[in-house]
Order: C-alpha cells, then structure tokens, then sequence
C-alpha cells in the first residue's frame, strides 16, 4: 500500500515522502494514529496545499521537545514490584507503567511514547528510550526494585538487589565486625607483656640501688 507520511518515521522516511508499506502496518498503526494518509491524488494535493503549515507546526513540536530534553535526560524512576528470591517479578512493568512513573516525576508521556519490545520481568536498571517527537528521542532510567531502599542500592552498585546478594553482604558485615574484635583483642594481649616487663624492670631498680649504697662505705674507708 502507498502512504503519505505525516511525519518522520523511522526506517520509512521523512514527512512528505510517498512509501510503500504493508497494509496491516498502514491500517492498524499508521493511518488510525494519523501518522500517514493513503496516496490517493486528491490526498497527494492537499497535503501539498498544507505542507508549510504541517512544517511549521512539525518545526514547533521539534523546538518543544528539545527543550525538554535538556531537563528529562538521564531521569530515574523507581517502579517497586514484588518478586521472588531470585529477582523474578510476579507479574511485570510494561510501557503504560513507565509513562505513568515519568508522569509522576512531573512529565507527561503515554505509553505509546515508551519504547519498550518486551515487558520487565526482573528486578534491576533498565534504559527505556522516550520519544518525546517523531525527530526527539529521550533516555530514561527505569529502576525495578522491591522498595525504595533497595531501589537506592541498586542505583548505587548498578545491580538488581537478590537475596544471595543481601546475605553476601550481610555477611561480608558480620565478617567485618569479627576482624574488627580480634584485632582488639590481639592489640590488647600485645600490650599485657610489654606492661609485664615494665613492672619486671621496676622492679629491679631497687636491688641496684641498694648494691650501690653498700658499695659507698667502703669507699669511704679507703
């Protein structure tokens, strides 16, 4: 089927262009989403009557959208979802759950703007493209954890949080504070015998005092 398009579309071409597409593609995506319009000649002139003020409408939306790139590049949104030991998630995040999370962080998206193939099904970091116009497309980070703190620890290490990881690191802790107690105590035998000796030699200091004293009279005599 021959179709005009309305805007850019990726793999197909820029507005204005005539394509050949398959009609399944055309009827159930391009043309109810009004993307495109069929190649007939009357449609072929009215878009030509109207291409400068689809242009300069398509030049407008482009500006808008840039500009709220600057401000949504690299946004991270947190999606708590239950899941099992390993990560697994019961149920998913699909891309209506991701536009809603951006909307709530202050930017207004539908899910027909996410680029998502498949849904989430992990707990875990996951950079999910925006289009935000058919030329503008913008990076977001979706962060899938089981809470908030884990969502901060995942952030932090670049790593879904598991339970073999938590035990690891609960672990790697105790193992810590352990090292820590045996050094002190290591320290503070250490220290005992050197205390011992500084008595022992204390100790003996009077004896060669006492040496000396009976060594002084017979000094004397001479």
């Amino acid at each position: 089927m021959e179709i005009i398009l309305l805007e850019r579309i990726e793999k197909l071409g820029q507005m204005g262009d005539v394509v050949k597409v398959k009609p399944g593609f055309a009827r159930n995506f391009l043309l109810p989403r009004k993307k495109a319009l069929r190649a007939t000649e009357e449609n072929k002139r009215q878009f030509e009557s109207r291409r400068g003020q689809l242009e300069a409408e398509n030049l407008k939306l482009r500006s808008e959208a840039e500009k709220a790139v600057a401000k949504m590049e690299g946004l991270d949104v947190v999606l708590v979802r239950q899941a099992g030991e390993a990560g697994q998630l019961y149920g998913s995040v699909n891309a209506r759950d991701i536009a809603a999370a951006v909307t709530a962080a202050g930017f207004t998206i539908n899910r027909r703007q996410v680029r998502l193939s498949k849904p989430i099904k992990a707990l875990g970091l996951y950079g999910v493209h925006v289009d935000l116009h058919p030329e503008v497309t913008v990076g977001v980070n979706a962060n899938v954890a089981r809470s908030e703190e884990e969502a901060k620890i995942q952030a932090k290490t670049g790593k879904a949080v598991v339970s073999s990881e938590k035990e690891d690191l609960q672990q790697e802790e105790d193992a810590a504070i352990k090292a820590a107690e045996e050094a002190e105590k290591v320290f503070e035998q250490g220290a005992a015998p050197e205390q011992e000796a500084l008595v022992e030699d204390a100790a003996a200091d009077p004896s060669e005092e006492e040496a000396t004293t009976e060594a002084a009279p017979e000094e004397a005599g001479e």
